[in-house]
């Protein structure tokens, strides 16, 4: 089936732990997409000039509207297809700030574990993109001491996997109750890496019986109906295609953006990732959107969260 500019086009691979967070939304949402693979590592040609240089998975592309990060997806996929357990719920705030945990402890923990139990079995030029995207320009020995500190790291993931197990047992469906949303894929996602990343995973998740009961139901939702579409396809109904996205900045804005501003936005931590330059179109205090243009797209709107992420204002 042909894309159009109104088709939601998920750029991932499927090892990725965030794109099966994404992949599994839009399960729980029924929804159908366009999938297209790209390379685990960089560079990456085929998806770099939609982003102006982002490289972390997955991304989204609605026509010329390029969505970074799951934050930033979610959002997008909750207000084109609102419903009562996602995040525009009335528990919407609550989601959020549990998401921080998700995304952010719970996740760092899971990372840690996966990539200490590799130890030197990780291929180098793997080893070294991954080790500076989740521990910054010192990876190399804080992969050593994440091998020696596993046992640590387990017995910190242990405490919340019992509280959410303790949760589960009045025999609920999924966390809040018996409709999945948008907090069952946040935390599914860090199980699902655990689960079949680490050799330790299916012994260690055992433990928790009302987790993997759950764990199973989500899994079983699936992820809605994709079809493969290839990059150059998305590429070119990006070109053909302009931004939806409405121009403005929310009052108050800390740092002072303006329609036009010219700024850099990065991940919010030694990552040695390429910085992406843009011109502000939008801003509130969840998203920031830039304008970016090359030959291969034309112009593209490119939504980045302010959560995590550094905005640096150029002269």
């Amino acid at each position: 089936m042909p894309a159009n500019a109104t088709d939601i086009i998920l750029h991932n691979y499927p090892q990725s732990p965030v794109a099966e967070k994404v992949r599994t939304i839009l399960g729980i949402k029924g929804l159908t997409w366009h999938d297209v693979e790209i390379p685990r590592l960089p560079p990456k040609p085929l998806l770099t000039p939609l982003t102006g240089g982002y490289r972390r998975t997955p991304v989204m592309q609605i026509g010329a509207d390029i969505f970074c990060d799951s934050q930033c997806i979610i959002r997008e996929l909750d207000r084109r297809y609102p419903s009562a357990t996602d995040s525009s719920s009335a528990n919407a705030g609550l989601m959020w700030c549990l998401s921080r945990w998700t995304d952010g402890e719970l996740f760092s923990l899971a990372v840690k574990i996966v990539l200490g139990s590799a130890g030197d079995n990780l291929p180098e030029d793997f080893a070294k993109d991954r080790g500076l995207l989740y521990f910054g320009g010192d990876w190399a020995e804080r992969m050593k001491e994440a091998n020696s500190e596993l046992p640590h790291f387990v017995a910190q993931l242990r405490a919340p996997f019992s509280w959410i197990n303790s949760n589960l047992s009045d025999g609920r469906t999924f966390l809040l109750g018996s409709d999945a949303g948008v907090i069952d894929a946040q935390l599914y996602y860090a199980i699902w890496f655990l689960r079949g990343r680490w050799d330790g995973g299916p012994a260690f998740l055992s433990e928790f019986t009302q987790l993997e009961r759950w764990e199973k139901n989500v899994s079983d939702i699936g992820h809605g109906t994709s079809t493969v579409l290839v990059a150059e396809d998305a590429l070119a109904i990006a070109l053909s295609s302009e931004s939806t996205t409405v121009s403005g900045v929310a009052d108050n804005d800390p740092q002072g953006l303006t329609v036009g501003a010219k700024v850099s936005i990065g991940p919010d931590m030694d990552s040695g990732e390429q910085a992406v330059e843009g011109i502000v179109r939008s801003a509130n205090a969840d998203t920031i959107s830039i304008e970016h243009a090359n030959d291969e797209v034309g112009t593209v709107c490119v939504h980045f969260p302010r959560t995590g992420y550094r905005v640096e204002v150029l002269s």
